[in-house]
């Protein structure tokens, strides 16, 4: 029975760790390990930790170097032959270890197994929507458009790719290995950073597993909702990215990879009802990249009629609106889900 490591970086996560360790120890896949990696946490999260007597758990500290490093020292002390990536305030269904491992173990060619996404509230609510992902045939301009894995708490790897990918250097007075890319202007695009790398530089396949199986926590407060500063590490991630990406396609996909980042992050200032910079953003996917509107045309002009009601309609017009077009695409999500077998996860 193959052995997983689970690693878990903690900062701040005092309201959700309990939760989210217990998703972990819940798990019908038993033959893993659980690396809680302590970023240096200010409030009470390792005390909460320390309540669990769990043998599989083991916690690790170290100063405050951002979630990239935590990553990176939890891949340093793993011992699994796959690695899972746990955020502490997200959660995971029983059988989510299960699933993929029985995936990557099928599957000799796929290197990351990840799954879809049911949406939760701050509280834990499902929001009843999900992060759709494309499951097959993941391309390098996939993930710089749609991110089809969705986000960190969705994948599991073979302990190869991240062997594959790695490179050394002396951060902290000692040269060592390193996985996620450190540079704390990359954050929050960390992930899609080392996605890239791993579509890139090898050969591994990712795929999907069709189920949700991870909750994914929408924190209005969180970085998800720092859009100029996700606009900015997006940048960053691009720049990077020229190192390791053939010219061509570097010159191929920056324009089309912005655009939809301006687009997402359009939408997200719409949800803040954030006006001007919803406009801005939706206007400059637009003038970034127009062939996104033949692309996607549906998803495109949903958002910039959403960018313009916030303009056009009385606030609690626009949130009557907005109400109901999430109903929509909410069951929508659901009967494809249902069709393909799988009822909703929380």
């Amino acid at each position: 029975m193959s052995k997983v490591s689970v690693i878990i970086p903690v900062y701040n996560v005092e309201k959700y760790i309990a939760d989210t360790i217990k998703t972990v120890l819940q798990q019908s896949y038993t033959n893993f390990e659980l690396l809680i990696v302590d970023d240096g946490s200010p409030d009470e999260s390792i005390d909460i930790c320390q309540k669990f007597t769990d043998p599989r758990i083991r916690i690790i500290r170290q100063e405050n170097r951002g979630v990239a490093a935590a990553r990176n020292t939890g891949i340093r002390y793993s011992q699994g032959d796959y690695l899972a990536f746990l955020d502490a305030d997200d959660l995971w269904l029983p059988n989510k270890l299960e699933k993929h491992i029985e995936h990557l173990e099928t599957s000799p060619n796929v290197g990351v197994s990840f799954s879809r996404s049911a949406l939760i509230d701050e509280e834990g609510n499902p929001l009843k929507l999900y992060q759709m992902s494309k499951l097959k045939d993941i391309t390098p301009l996939d993930l710089l458009c749609r991110t089809p894995i969705g986000n960190g708490s969705a994948a599991v790897f073979r302990r190869e790719v991240f062997a594959e990918i790695k490179f050394k250097d002396n951060l902290y007075g000692t040269t060592e290995d390193f996985y996620f890319n450190e540079d704390r202007n990359l954050h929050p695009s960390e992930d899609v950073e080392c996605w890239l790398r791993i579509a890139i530089q090898t050969k591994w396949k990712m795929e999907g597993v069709a189920a949700p199986l991870t909750l994914y926590r929408v924190n209005p407060h969180g970085f998800s909702a720092q859009i100029l500063k996700k606009l900015r590490s997006w940048e960053t991630l691009l720049n990077k990215a020229q190192a390791y990406t053939p010219a061509k396609d570097m010159h191929q996909w920056k324009a089309p990879a912005m655009a939809y980042q301006l687009r997402h992050l359009a939408r997200r200032a719409v949800t803040l009802e954030a006006k001007a910079t919803a406009m801005e953003l939706a206007h400059k996917a637009l003038f970034t990249y127009w062939q996104i509107l033949i692309e996607e045309p549906h998803r495109t002009l949903l958002t910039l009629a959403a960018a313009y009601s916030l303009f056009l309609f009385p606030k609690s017009l626009h949130s009557f609106i907005k109400s109901v077009a999430i109903k929509f695409v909410g069951a929508t999500q659901n009967r494809t889900l249902t069709t393909e077998g799988y009822q909703q996860s929380v």
